[in-house]
């Protein structure tokens, strides 16, 4: 059980996702105030991703920072790590101490370079199918022990009640379309960072901060900015990435 104090301090969080239900038009806004609400609920978490798997690889979805975005996608590059295996298991996975972890190797050197030292990932299960996880960073060790820990449980199934309800309400081509743009623009983003990474000779974290400082500067959106990048490049423009398939339960 929560306390009180936990309760009163979740009480704003909860109203909010509330009013993202109702003020959203489309789910990938939502989701993109998703996880900058649970930044912000849950200290001394400094970034939030949200991983989605459907028919096919783990991707993000929505990010709060570029240091959540990258963090999410060192795990996808190496097939292993604390969000994959809350996706694949269900089960609620915590990183106190990355730097004294031992599992996930091949995430846990690049994640270390990135300053992350602990993670919380929260599986978001829906008529119990896990569809996504919501991942939590920390650049200090066991920042989500205690109320940490508590608070970012509670948002989780508050976030995946919301995430469920937006999901219902919404028509299956509706939704097939806006995720499919959420993957499609990720696989934009993605081939430009290797264009900069490339001409730059710079790391993906470098060249991810760059497309962001673009987007700033010219008041367009990164998918935009790094779809131009592609297009100077090869001299056409990027390729979809793959359809997003949505299933639905039938009784």
């Amino acid at each position: 059980m929560m306390s009180e104090t936990a309760e009163s301090h979740l009480a704003p969080a909860y109203g909010r996702l509330l009013a993202l239900l109702a003020d959203s038009p489309h789910v990938d806004v939502f989701l993109d105030q998703v996880v900058r609400v649970a930044v912000e609920v849950v200290s001394p978490a400094v970034g939030c991703g949200m991983t989605v798997r459907r028919d096919g690889p783990a991707f993000t979805v929505a990010a709060s920072n570029e240091l959540a975005a990258q963090a999410d996608e060192i795990q996808y590059g190496a097939d292993e790590g604390p969000c994959l295996h809350a996706l694949h298991s269900g089960q609620i996975v915590e990183v106190p101490d990355l730097r004294r972890d031992e599992r996930w190797r091949r995430y846990r050197e690049h994640a270390l370079k990135l300053g992350i030292v602990s993670s919380l990932s929260l599986p978001m299960t829906i008529d119990g199918e896990t569809l996504g996880a919501l991942n939590l960073y920390a650049t200090e060790p066991n920042a989500f022990a205690d109320r940490a820990r508590r608070r970012a449980v509670a948002f989780a199934e508050q976030g995946t009640a919301a995430l469920a309800v937006i999901l219902r309400q919404a028509e299956q081509a509706l939704v097939h379309r806006q995720l499919t743009d959420a993957m499609a623009s990720r696989s934009v983003i993605d081939q430009a960072l290797g264009v900069v990474m490339g001409q730059q000779r710079c790391t993906a974290t470098e060249a991810f901060a760059l497309l962001r400082q673009a987007s700033q500067h010219r008041n367009r959106k990164l998918r935009d900015v790094a779809a131009e990048i592609i297009t100077q490049v090869t001299g056409e423009t990027p390729q979809p990435a793959s359809e997003f398939v949505v299933s639905r339960n039938h009784d």
